[in-house]
């Protein structure tokens, strides 16, 4: 059995180091955005309950912009993600309350379990029906959300359907670091060693840099591709336990919206929207801007309308920074190869 090295090209180390420097520009900007709203209010920072929010309102996102970006990286996107928030979450609500007594763990499993399910079937369309990403997932998306729409009705999960001890993950802390925090830092790790140090982490990239030659080169661009969506799924079903353990209240409205912002902090945070470039680091910190302008525009007095500009204007220069590197980067390439 042959092994085919995966070489980088000159191309794509350049996008990776600039991939660097914007995740240390994404992170100067949080740190800016929270000196700004600390100076208008310095409860917004100096407080329990705002340090607290600080680290914990990023953690549910976080997790799904992670899986998002894996998914983007193979040159794909997962519009679905929200929805299956929501019914996971649903899920989460109606175990502990129609099977008291369940543990914790136990409906941790089922949430991650059903969410994986629900990216396989994603991924299978994907990769077997040979359709769009965008056109599946945007049918996924309203499926799976009229599946938690009919199961829920009007009804919707209360805070004191659930047991306390699940509620306190929501609000507990470890050495004053919230647990969900913990959590999503640890998956978060986890999913950027595997990215970078395992092989078939490394050939999302290659699949995403180039579909063609990856299947050219013997990689198995279906089972990745399958993965890909299925580690999507999953985090959205854990994302789907943390909805309902930070809110406590649980409807078939829960997690609308999501997959937009997971899709925009993958992309602020460098995740190339062509795919074969970026990292979860980078898209995890694109979750935590996106927060954090959430929470800081209020305090600093900016109307709601202003807060959805500041964020698509930020995908937008995103985008067009990407685009625009990639040009010129080639356009050196060419000229260098030339000379030659």
């Amino acid at each position: 059995m042959t092994t085919i090295a995966i070489r980088t090209s000159s191309l794509t180390k350049t996008l990776g180091a600039l991939g660097r420097a914007r995740e240390l520009g994404i992170l100067l900007a949080v740190v800016l955005v929270v000196v700004a709203a600390t100076i208008k209010n310095p409860a917004f920072l100096f407080s329990h309950d705002g340090w607290r929010d600080l680290l914990l309102t990023p953690s549910i996102l976080l997790l799904v912009a992670v899986g998002q970006a894996v998914v983007i990286i193979t040159r794909n996107v997962d519009l679905s993600v929200g929805s299956v928030v929501g019914l996971t979450a649903y899920l989460t609500g109606r175990l502990f309350s129609d099977i008291p007594g369940i543990p914790i763990v136990l409906v941790v499993l089922a949430a991650i379990v059903l969410g994986g399910l629900l990216g396989l079937i994603n991924g299978a369309l994907v990769a077997f029906a040979n359709v769009p990403s965008m056109v599946i997932t945007l049918g996924t998306l309203y499926a799976f959300r009229g599946i938690d729409v009919v199961w829920a009705g009007s009804n919707r999960v209360n805070a004191s359907d659930l047991p306390r001890s699940f509620l306190a993950l929501g609000t507990g802390q470890l050495l004053s670091i919230p647990i969900l925090t913990i959590v999503a830092v640890v998956v978060l790790v986890a999913a950027g060693w595997y990215m970078r140090n395992a092989r078939s982490g490394r050939e999302h990239y290659a699949i995403g840099s180039d579909p063609a030659a990856a299947h050219l080169y013997g990689l198995r661009v279906t089972r990745r591709v399958l993965l890909a969506f299925v580690l999507s799924g999953a985090l959205a079903g854990l994302a789907g336990v943390f909805y309902a353990a930070r809110y406590g209240t649980v409807d078939s409205q829960a997690g609308s919206g999501w997959e937009l912002q997971a899709v925009g902090a993958a992309v602020i945070g460098g995740v190339a929207i062509m795919g074969g470039v970026g990292t979860v680091w980078g898209a995890a910190l694109g979750a935590v801007l996106l927060m954090t302008i959430n929470r800081a525009l209020p305090v600093l007095g900016i109307p709601d309308f202003w807060q959805g500009a500041v964020v698509g204007a930020l995908i937008i220069g995103a985008i067009v920074l990407d685009r625009v590197l990639a040009v010129r980067q080639r356009r050196r390439l060419i000229e260098a190869r030339d000379e030659s």
